[in-house]
C-alpha cells in the first residue's frame, strides 16, 4: 500500500468518560493538517463525541473546536451503525456522517496505511 491509502483514526473511547476520545481527535486533526488523508471511524460509544451537549463529555470545550474545524474541511465520520444512537438532537451540528457496517469498518482498517485505535 503506498502514501495514497488514508491514516484511519478509530475511536471507540467514551468521550464521557476518557480523554482518549477527544485526543484522538485532537491528533487525527494534526495528520489532517500535515496534508494527509485522514478517515475518522465512531465506534461503539465513541460516537457519544457528537452529542448535542458537550458539557456532558469530558474536554467538551476542545471536542467542539475539533468537531467544527473537521466539518468546516468537510471531513465525515464513519458512524458505526449499529452505535447510532436514537436521540434526535444527536448530531445536531449536521456533521457529515457515512453510516457504516462493522464488515464495512474492517475494509476500511484494511485499506489503510496507518491505524490509530483509541
Amino acid at each position: 500500500m503506498g502514501d495514497s491509502q488514508p491514516v484511519l483514526v478509530l475511536i471507540s473511547a467514551d468521550p464521557r468518560r476518557s480523554h482518549r476520545a477527544n485526543e484522538a481527535m485532537r491528533i487525527g486533526l494534526g495528520i489532517v493538517s500535515g496534508e494527509n488523508e485522514v478517515s475518522f471511524v465512531l465506534s461503539g460509544p465513541g460516537v457519544h463525541l457528537l452529542d448535542a451537549d458537550t458539557d456532558d463529555l469530558i474536554d467538551g470545550d476542545d471536542i467542539a473546536k475539533f468537531r467544527a474545524t473537521l466539518r468546516t474541511l468537510g471531513i465525515p465520520f464513519h458512524v458505526e451503525e449499529a452505535s447510532r444512537p436514537p436521540e434526535p438532537d444527536w448530531n445536531a451540528d449536521g456533521h457529515p456522517l457515512r453510516f457504516v457496517s462493522a464488515t464495512a469498518i474492517v475494509d476500511l482498517v484494511r485499506t489503510s496505511r496507518r491505524v490509530l485505535v483509541f
